[in-house]
C-alpha cells in the first residue's frame, strides 16, 4: 500500500468536515501524522525501511520535521510568492511545455506563475505584486500545502 499525494488530500478534507485534532496512520512501511493547529493542518509523514518496520521501531523514532517547515534560517532576500492551496504545484501549464516564470522574470499582480493542482482542479497560482522573479523555491511536481513558498520576488513598487 502506498500513500499517494492525493490520498493525503482526501484525508484532510474529511478531517477539515471534522471535530478531529489529530490523526496518527501508522503501517509497517510508513507513518502519517496530521495536527490541526491555529494555522490548519500539519503533516508529518516517514517512510520507514523494512528491517525497521516494528511498532518498537516506529515508537522509537526521532520525530521529523513537519511538512512545509524549514529550518530557521536568515531572512531571504525577496517576497514570498505563496500558495493558500494543498496539492501538487506545476510550473508549466503541461509537460513538456515551457515554465510560466524563471528566475529573471518581470511579473505583473495577475501574471500566473504556476498551476497547484487540488483534488483534480487546476488553479492558477498569481504573482500578486509587480516585480522580478529572484528564486523559484518550489519543485516541478512537489506537494505544497497552505503558506508553502514557491517562490521569491524582488518587489517594484509602483
Amino acid at each position: 500500500m502506498s500513500l499517494t499525494s492525493e490520498d493525503v488530500e482526501e484525508i484532510v478534507r474529511i478531517l477539515d468536515a471534522s471535530f478531529v485534532d489529530e490523526l496518527r496512520l501508522e503501517t509497517k512501511r510508513f507513518r502519517v501524522i496530521l495536527r490541526r493547529g491555529d494555522a490548519g493542518w500539519t503533516q508529518e509523514t516517514r517512510t520507514l525501511a523494512p528491517e525497521h518496520a516494528t511498532p518498537s521501531a516506529i515508537a522509537d523514532a526521532p520525530a521529523e520535521a513537519v511538512a512545509g517547515e524549514a529550518p530557521p534560517a536568515a531572512a531571504k532576500a525577496g517576497a514570498p510568492v505563496e500558495t493558500q492551496l494543498v496539492g501538487t504545484f506545476y510550473r508549466a501549464p503541461n509537460p513538456g511545455a515551457p515554465p510560466f516564470v524563471e528566475v529573471g522574470s518581470r511579473v505583473e499582480p495577475d501574471t500566473v506563475v504556476g498551476i497547484v493542482e487540488a483534488m483534480k482542479l487546476m488553479n492558477s497560482v498569481h504573482a500578486g505584486m509587480r516585480g522580478t522573479v529572484l528564486e523559484i523555491c518550489t519543485d516541478n511536481g512537489q506537494f505544497v500545502e497552505r503558506g508553502h513558498v514557491l517562490m521569491r520576488v524582488r518587489r517594484e513598487d509602483a
